[in-house]
């Protein structure tokens, strides 16, 4: 396999892709909320989005889109989800995409769409598209042009976020890069997150959707900010081909190869993600171990890592593990409170019925003033084990969801 080169870099460092990203006034003025993806020739193409029964607009009409495996161009917006929009919803969404085929020159079979914000109001189509139309005199292959197809997409997010890598398949140098939005209502279950990630391996529609079902496993399915999940989760990967390497059309070594640098790029997004949740001031991994299946403990680690109560213990900087043990006895796993046992970066807080002394309260509360620390809860059961990427609850989480429509 390869080594994995971790460098700088977003949605258009693989060869083969342009993006821009322009204000549109869909929900605020002079902000960007319009972005625009652009590959030069038709990609193979695989995306993943939400279970939530209720889908928005662009999720069910991309969900179509992609059992082509084919895809040349996604428009996004922020400012307005298209979600519970009825009729006129889907009807906005597929104008849309036949706008921006029309727009490109290219096939409508191959357009996708994507929308972020505030559900249950229509698009603002005019504005949309004549976003569109200035997003595609815009577009550009730069860092730049990159950065601002990202902020294009963010709405409650405090900060870009992109990542990228390089590795070898077939002895050709091949890119991965991407960037994502998400801060609150996260709990990414496939996968409000929009991710848009760009390759140039030569890989068949197939073989990307199944790399990309391992990689969301170990990354964007392991992210809990609030316990929400979103209308409009969605993740679309294209593949340029452009590296050169002999397409990969099975399992192997090169199969392999890009597998693991996707899902690199993909954790990396996740991390990224929990880290600037909602008023987020701790970065927090939740890892529980020594669980009877790897089933358990994803049910425990995710129970923990979306439990209010051990949320708010984290912002409050208490080292509260009563709250930890407590979300992972209710989530389903099987847990024996007189076998297991709860860390705060290696320092224990409850071991096996012992409980932490004045003495060790006070190396807890050092842990607990960091801004990035793991939680792991050891049940002491077996060989099971799963991590989960959340963040604090803060008084600003609050206040930013008080207020979201209005």
């Amino acid at each position: 396999m390869g080594k994995i080169e971790t460098i700088r870099g977003g949605v258009v460092s693989a060869a083969g892709f342009r993006a821009a990203g322009v204000p549109a006034a869909i929900k605020y003025q002079g902000r960007r909320d319009v972005a625009l993806i652009v590959a030069d020739a038709p990609c193979a193409a695989a995306a993943v989005f939400t279970t939530n029964q209720v889908a928005a607009a662009p999720v069910v009409y991309d969900r179509e889109i992609v059992k082509g495996g084919r895809v040349q161009a996604i428009l996004a917006n922020s400012g307005c989800a298209n979600a519970c929009t009825g009729a006129e919803g889907m009807r906005d969404a597929k104008v849309s995409a036949l706008a921006t085929a029309g727009e490109l020159g290219i096939d409508p079979a191959h357009v996708l769409v994507a929308s972020t914000g505030v559900i249950g109001r229509r698009l603002p189509l005019d504005r949309l598209l004549a976003g569109m139309r200035k997003a595609k005199k815009t577009l550009g292959r730069t860092a730049a042009h990159g950065l601002a197809a990202e902020r294009a997409v963010m709405t409650t997010d405090t900060r870009p976020k992109q990542a990228c890598v390089r590795t070898t398949v077939g002895g050709r140098r091949v890119t991965v890069g991407g960037m994502c939005k998400g801060s609150g209502m996260i709990e990414p279950n496939m996968a409000t997150m929009l991710g848009f990630i760009t390759t140039d391996c030569a890989i068949t529609p197939a073989m990307l959707r199944r790399a990309l079902k391992l990689a969301i496993a170990k990354s964007f399915n392991r992210v809990v900010v609030d316990g929400d999940e979103s209308t409009n989760d969605s993740v679309f990967l294209l593949a340029s081909g452009k590296a050169g390497n002999a397409p990969i059309t099975r399992g192997g070594a090169d199969f392999e190869a890009f597998r693991a640098a996707l899902e690199a790029v993909c954790i990396s997004l996740a991390k990224q993600m929990a880290a600037d949740g909602e008023g987020a001031t701790k970065f927090v991994t939740v890892t529980v171990r020594g669980a009877k299946s790897e089933k358990d403990a994803a049910r425990a680690a995710r129970a923990v890592a979306k439990s209010p109560l051990a949320k708010t213990s984290w912002f409050g900087k208490d080292p509260n593990w009563g709250r930890v043990l407590a979300a992972a006895g209710y989530s389903g796993a099987d847990v024996d409170d007189m076998r297991a046992e709860v860390y705060y970066d290696g320092v224990w807080a409850f071991r096996r019925g012992e409980t932490a002394d004045e003495a060790q309260l006070k190396k807890l509360a050092k842990v607990l003033k960091k801004k990035a620390f793991e939680v792991v809860v050891d049940l002491r059961l077996g060989k099971g084990e799963s991590s989960v990427y959340t963040c604090d609850f803060s008084l600003d989480y609050v206040h930013i969801n008080a207020d979201y429509t209005t």
